[in-house]
């Protein structure tokens, strides 16, 4: 297996680890949360990288990839509503847009259909990350004593829940938006793979 399609399946082996750690009731794990979850995020960087550099480009390579980086985000998502951070409703409508558009690329991949990408989804990618790294520091900021006591005003500052909530359902919507886009830029590509016209 290529180095980028090992670091994939890291990604993959480190989600689980990442959740039980984060929802850990030693303040020290949720720590080791955040740390596995910065790890994961550069292997996917760096596997990207050497795909790009060195062509190690693989149809399940192109398929795994995207779907790592949706498990990963995902967990964090529920995450942070199991803890009571986020809503449940915005992060099913954000993974099932997720799960919808990985799987409709899949399935072109597999019929070797390249369907166009907008700059609109990279920034949504973007924005996910931001937020869920914006919370996770946070997070793991509450879980170290010295910090909650001497900058509590700071982190209720940081923590606020409208500031949260507005913040995640501009998140959502924009997921919404992109994932529409998406299906409505390949519609014509869309229609004829689901009837069979493309071998």
């Amino acid at each position: 297996m290529l180095l980028p399609n090992q670091l994939t399946v890291a990604r993959i082996i480190l989600t689980p680890f990442f959740f039980y750690f984060f929802l850990s009731p030693v303040d020290e794990l949720k720590q080791v949360s955040l740390l596995i979850f910065v790890i994961a995020a550069i292997t996917d960087w760096y596997d990207g990288w050497l795909a790009r550099k060195f062509n190690y480009i693989t149809a399940w390579g192109k398929f795994m990839d995207p779907l790592a980086d949706k498990i990963l985000t995902s967990a964090a998502f529920f995450g942070f509503v199991i803890i009571g951070t986020l809503h449940l409703w915005m992060v099913l409508l954000i993974v099932l847009r997720d799960i919808t558009v990985t799987g409709l690329r899949g399935y072109a991949d597999y019929k070797k259909v390249n369907f166009v990408t907008s700059k609109s989804a990279k920034w949504k990618t973007f924005l996910q990350m931001f937020f869920l790294y914006y919370l996770l520091v946070i997070y793991a900021a509450k879980s170290v004593d010295w910090i909650r006591n001497d900058y509590s005003d700071i982190i209720a500052l940081l923590s606020n829940e409208y500031a949260i909530y507005y913040s995640m359902l501009f998140i959502t919507l924009f997921t919404l938006f992109t994932g529409i886009s998406y299906i409505f830029t390949n519609r014509i590509v869309i229609k004829k793979l689901f009837k069979g016209r493309i071998e």
